[in-house]
C-alpha cells in the first residue's frame, strides 16, 4: 500500500484543486495537492515537501480532515488529507496542467481522481452550506 498525503487549502469559501498533467496516471483528472510519503518522513513533512515541490508554496499543516483507502488498477493508496494553510508564496504550476480555487457547490463541474470521491462528499457535507 502506498501512503499518500494531500492538503485541503482554503481561500475564503473556496478550496484549491490541481489538474494532473498529460503523461501521468489519471492524466487530466483533478486532485488535491500532495503526493507520496517517502521513507523517513512523517506525513506532515511529506505534505510540506510536496506543496513546495508542486506549487512553490510553504504550508502549515493543521488537523487531519480524513483518511481513505482506494484501490486503483495499478496501486492501492492510503490517503490522509490535512487542513493546511499557505504561509508563504502563491501557487505556481510546476507539475500540474491547471489549478483552481473552487466552492464546494462547484465540485460536480470537475472530474476528480476516484480516491478523492469520499473526501469531496465530506467537503460537500461539512462545508457545502458556506457557498
Amino acid at each position: 500500500m502506498t501512503e499518500v498525503v494531500a492538503a485541503l487549502l482554503w481561500r475564503g469559501e473556496r478550496f484549491f484543486i490541481c489538474q494532473r498533467p498529460e503523461g501521468k496516471a489519471r492524466a487530466h483528472l483533478w486532485e488535491f495537492v500532495g503526493g507520496k510519503v517517502e521513507a523517513g518522513e512523517t506525513r506532515e513533512e511529506a505534505l510540506v515537501r510536496e506543496c513546495r515541490e508542486e506549487l512553490g508554496i510553504e504550508v502549515r499543516v493543521g488537523e487531519k480532515f480524513m483518511e481513505v483507502t482506494h484501490a486503483y488498477p495499478d496501486l492501492i493508496v492510503h490517503l490522509t488529507v490535512y487542513h493546511a494553510e499557505i504561509v508563504w508564496g502563491e501557487p505556481q504550476l510546476f507539475e500540474h496542467e491547471d489549478a483552481r480555487w473552487i466552492a464546494p457547490s462547484e465540485i460536480g463541474e470537475y472530474a476528480f481522481c476516484p480516491a478523492d470521491e469520499d473526501i469531496l462528499r465530506e467537503i460537500e457535507r461539512v462545508f457545502g452550506k458556506i457557498s
